[in-house]
């Protein structure tokens, strides 16, 4: 009875273990930025963006969340509507 349930525990146990390997963590330009690099020093307005790109513009002074999304492409611009920095997060 005793070895039973030592197996049952054991089943159990396995079960809890994920297979094979974990999932790749994103890379460094998952969100694709470096290719908007070339948009930095130009105004927002001025910029060639697709219509379905999901980014986040933060103007000076904005509130922004402080997660980490490996996949949001984040435009930063300064007080004169320049773009200052293209980053992933």
């Amino acid at each position: 009875m005793q070895q039973k349930i030592i197996a049952l525990g054991a089943l159990f146990l396995s079960a809890c273990t994920s297979a094979g390997t974990p999932p790749a963590e994103p890379g460094p330009d998952a969100c694709g930025a470096s290719g908007y690099q070339s948009l930095v020093g130009t105004p927002l307005a001025a910029a060639a963006l697709p219509a379905d790109l999901d980014a986040r513009i933060i103007r000076p002074g904005m509130a922004v969340t402080m997660d980490f999304r490996a996949d949001r492409l984040n435009i930063e611009v300064n007080e004169a509507g320049e773009i200052v920095r293209v980053y992933c997060g």
